[in-house]
């Protein structure tokens, strides 16, 4: 049965990381959040995932794999990407906008922890009527990349 477009569904956008998509890293959250989002949608029996080729926050693997080292030698992640050159993130939701307006999304309910991607739907006409926050267990490796998450990018996990 078709979904009625005129009632909210549950969208996920998701930044590709091949690191922890593909090989489960535990340095950071990404593939937790991209499974626990499909967990969700197989569930509800609905959803949407946008997967954005936007490896390391839009910086490239390569980039991604020089800011890991900053991180060894004890920067955290946002200053790690500033100090390569970088925003402390470069991606950009402009084509996940293009995708939904396409499809005539007027509103979601959008699973994320990142505010920011709740502002720039919201600024792009799309009405994100509720967020659905990811509760992902930190673990001893990606404690502070969670942490940094929190207190530089104000994501939301409480």
């Amino acid at each position: 049965k078709p979904k009625n477009l005129k009632q909210p569904t549950n969208l996920r956008i998701h930044s590709a990381c091949f690191t922890g998509d593909i090989f489960h890293s535990r340095k950071c959250d990404c593939g937790e959040q991209l499974n626990k989002s499909l967990d969700m949608m197989v569930e509800n029996g609905e959803g949407i995932i946008i997967y954005l080729p936007q490896e390391g926050r839009d910086i490239g693997l390569t980039n991604k794999i020089r800011a890991y080292k900053l991180q060894e030698d004890g920067l955290d992640t946002v200053d790690a990407n500033l100090t390569l050159g970088f925003r402390d993130d470069e991606r950009s939701y402009d084509v996940a906008v293009s995708i939904l307006k396409k499809l005539n999304f007027k509103t979601i309910n959008l699973i994320s922890n990142n505010p920011n991607k709740v502002r720039v739907l919201n600024e792009e006409g799309l009405k994100v009527l509720n967020i659905i926050k990811l509760e992902i267990e930190p673990n001893e490796i990606n404690k502070n990349y969670i942490n940094t998450k929190k207190i530089k990018s104000n994501h939301i996990f409480d």
